[in-house]
């Protein structure tokens, strides 16, 4: 064998081993990572906003003045006389639920009016499981009309506030932003027919789909922070508990923690 063989080997040799180290780094940068697909439907689709709606059901109070019962409202809502409050604001961290077999459905928001008359201008964020698989999104409500999506990503852990301000001329404004992504969705609206500004809600509700209070989706605990009504801590203003319970079964499904400087905890108990 020639002296130059071994040598003309061991060059093939690093060749192949030099072109395959040069190609490993642009084999692996064509990998997606795991922020390039969303595990979830992050919209409120058009067709499921059309049979939801968020107005107060099955109201009952218990033995304590400050305190009732919903069917599907759980937090906090400040009442009082026609004229009472022009706007309301609070800040949450969207939640995220756990999904099983069965559809269930949670939201939200802020809204005026809808504690003690059938007008509500909302906006919020729901959680829902349909399929098994967990969807997010965000809207805008105006009593009796259903909801209306905003067309923006909502992704649990997001950083959300919301307002809602009545501006004098029979129309309101609701703003909805995202601190974490970096968007901000505002409409103006005409008011609910009737509309009295005697109440400024901030809620966890079971979400009412095609007219019935839906199964509640575990969301765990939401964090309500900066509650606020016409610039002052809803606290201020001594606002009515809501606990969340099966009108049937007298079970309770959620229920605030305490309110202070405009912040309180709510939590899920159960799906019905």
């Amino acid at each position: 064998m020639s002296q130059r063989t071994p040598a003309r080997l061991l060059a093939i040799a690093t060749g192949i081993i030099t072109a395959a180290a040069l190609a490993a780094p642009a084999a692996h940068a064509a990998q997606p990572g795991p922020a390039a697909h969303h595990r979830h439907a992050a919209q409120v689709s058009a067709s499921l906003a059309r049979r939801e709606s968020h107005n107060l059901r099955l109201r009952h109070r218990t033995r304590r003045n400050d305190t009732v019962t919903s069917g599907n409202w759980s937090g906090y809502a400040a009442t009082g006389s026609s004229g009472s409050y022009t706007s309301v604001t609070s800040s949450w961290v969207q939640p995220s639920v756990s999904c099983g077999s069965q559809d269930t459905y949670s939201s939200f928001w802020v809204g005026l009016d809808g504690y003690d008359n059938s007008a509500l201008e909302q906006t919020g964020t729901e959680a829902d499981c349909i399929n098994g698989q967990a969807q997010y999104g965000a809207w805008w409500e105006v009593l009796p009309a259903s909801e209306s999506p905003w067309s923006v990503d909502v992704e649990p852990g997001d950083q959300m506030t919301a307002t809602v301000t009545d501006n004098g001329d029979g129309t309101f404004t609701m703003t909805l932003s995202d601190g974490t992504q970096g968007w901000n969705q505002t409409t103006t609206q005409q008011g609910s027919s009737g509309y009295q500004d005697s109440s400024a809600e901030v809620i966890a509700e079971a979400t009412q789909v095609d007219g019935q209070i839906a199964d509640l989706s575990d969301f765990g605990t939401v964090d309500f922070t900066g509650s606020d009504a016409d610039g002052n801590a809803l606290d201020s203003y001594a606002p009515t508990g809501i606990v969340m319970q099966n009108q049937d079964s007298g079970d309770t499904t959620a229920q605030p923690g305490a309110i202070s400087d405009g912040s309180f905890a709510d939590t899920w108990e159960n799906a019905e």
